[in-house]
């Protein structure tokens, strides 16, 4: 596990998805679905959090504008991850992979998706509500929250897509670590298996973000559409075949 988490803190540190990887691992594995998105956030909070750590060092956000968002995220997430405790996530298996779908068309045919900043749709308070709905869907349920995050900051805040990435990081370990604590206290988490794997996760994170950082867009536009594309094909297999 701790080898995969290597290949998924990669993917997700670039273009996110690497749940596409952890996740049936875990189930392949024998763990109840709860436990293994539980212990699944703990190695993606690790990883994503030392993706973010490098962003931040390259200089691609930082922290105190963005303070408004990261609450409105971890309040998202944290009522994601303590609701989908008691409800069953079947309604989302419906509508993930044709948002997946949009976002992987998107970034296909978008002009705008390169590193050039442009002009924003929305504001910073005005992408609260979708970064807090994001958040939400995060601790919900999960896939696809890196594409979101990334396909929304360019196309609605108009930040250029390396940029974007590095912002998404920081969003999308607010989110992580909010639902490793609601999974926590629900006891919905086998520490020493999640501690295992996020010492693989954090080394594919720090290098994915390194790549990223240095080769910008021509890497993180071709990963995002195929994390995109891979994703949303796992979730529709899936639902065929349940």
């Amino acid at each position: 596990m701790t080898a995969t988490a290597v290949l998924t803190g990669f993917i997700d540190a670039i273009a996110g998805g690497g749940g596409l990887i952890m996740m049936p691992a875990l189930l392949f594995a024998g763990l109840p679905p709860h436990l293994a998105l539980g212990t699944n956030k703990v190695q993606s909070m690790c990883g994503t959090g030392m993706a973010t750590f490098r962003y931040r060092r390259a200089g691609l956000f930082r922290i105190g504008p963005n303070k408004p968002a990261i609450a409105v995220v971890f309040a998202g997430a944290l009522a994601g991850a303590v609701v989908v405790q008691w409800i069953a996530s079947r309604v989302l298996a419906l509508i993930v992979p044709a948002l997946l779908l949009a976002v992987a068309v998107y970034t296909v045919f978008s002009p705008r998706m390169d590193d050039a900043d442009s002009h924003d749709r929305v504001g910073a308070r005005g992408y609260l509500l979708v970064g807090g709905a994001i958040g939400f869907y995060d601790g919900f349920f999960g896939p696809g929250t890196g594409q979101f995050f990334a396909v929304t900051l360019v196309g609605l805040r108009g930040l250029g897509l390396t940029r974007a990435t590095g912002l998404t990081k920081l969003l999308n370990v607010t989110s992580n670590v909010a639902s490793v604590i609601a999974f926590g206290l629900g006891g919905k988490i086998l520490w020493l298996l999640g501690f295992s794997m996020a010492l693989g996760s954090m080394t594919g994170g720090w290098l994915g973000a390194h790549f990223a950082a240095r080769h910008g867009a021509r890497l993180i536009r071709p990963l995002l559409i195929t994390a995109s594309l891979g994703l949303t094909g796992k979730l529709v297999w899936g639902w065929f075949r349940g």
